[in-house]
């Protein structure tokens, strides 16, 4: 049996999850078959301990932006300012004073 290369895999498929439960079937161990496939201990734990049903990926939660409380404010001013660049906007109207912890310096494109 050729060995299943997982190390980089993002997204487990269910042959990958029949494999992990034949090889324990055989007798290996936790590490042996981690070792084997070159997966983490606590992943193949996890695909033992949910048996032999097919992993469900969903899409994510969107992550909140850095820009998001000013993005109506700015699109505001681009609209009454449509020359003004994002970095003039930003000194001008002295965003800097209110900007968000991570420190965004420029708005390079238009909203």
């Amino acid at each position: 049996m050729v060995p299943l290369e997982m190390k980089g895999v993002q997204v487990v498929r269910l042959r990958e999850i029949v494999l992990i439960h034949d090889l324990k079937r055989q007798g290996l161990s936790v590490s042996a078959i981690a070792r084997k496939l070159g997966a983490d201990r606590k992943t193949i734990r996890k695909y033992l301990k949910t048996g032999l049903e097919a992993p469900a990926y969903g899409p994510r939660a969107a992550q909140p932006r850095v820009i998001d409380p000013f993005c109506e404010y700015l699109r505001e001013r681009v609209l009454q300012y449509p020359g003004l660049s994002g970095g003039r906007l930003f000194l001008r109207d002295g965003l800097s004073a209110r900007r968000a912890p991570s420190g965004v310096h420029r708005f390079r494109a238009p909203f």
